[in-house]
């Protein structure tokens, strides 16, 4: 492996970026259908939100580097490459940071392609796995975002627990 690992995945929204930029932003919004255990803070440039999901109990928080309304999302937030010794789901920090970059282009009046990208995993064996779960955690996103914004189905709702 060489230099650190990254991906991106995308997919298409049937509703106006303003509504699918704004399901993101909103805690309130993004924890009907992805933060099972809860968003707290809004998106906004400088801030730092807390996120919770129930497959990986314990608020992560979430550096808000940059905001451009209906366009462009970056964050930051503590790459984790390993379960702890007991076992648990929860996984333990790896001491540095990837950035998670989510673009919203308009294709329409009612159609939005979102692209989330996340990089800066160092190329070991953890760093690997850590990067394959969350492209497959990001995917996950972009599938339940779709099936909330569209159909107002949570499609994470009792998925783990």
């Amino acid at each position: 492996m060489n230099g650190p690992l990254k991906f991106r995945v995308s997919a298409h929204i049937s509703k106006p970026v303003g509504e699918v930029f704004e399901a993101v932003v909103d805690p309130a919004t993004l924890s009907r259908y992805f933060t099972t255990g809860g968003a707290k803070g809004r998106l906004e440039t400088g801030a730092t939100v807390y996120w919770d999901f129930h497959d990986f109990p314990g608020a992560f928080p979430v550096e808000v580097v940059e905001v451009v309304p209906d366009r462009r999302i970056v964050l930051r937030w503590e790459a984790n490459e390993g379960a702890p010794a007991d076992g648990d789901a929860a996984t333990t920090p790896a001491g540095y940071k990837t950035t998670v970059t989510m673009e919203f282009e308009s294709l329409d009046d009612a159609r939005t392609l979102v692209t989330i990208a996340e990089e800066g995993w160092r190329p070991t064996e953890g760093g690997l796995r850590a990067s394959y779960g969350n492209c497959q955690g990001w995917m996950q996103m972009l599938c339940a975002m779709k099936a909330w914004l569209e159909y107002r189905i949570n499609l994470r709702e009792g998925m783990f627990r």
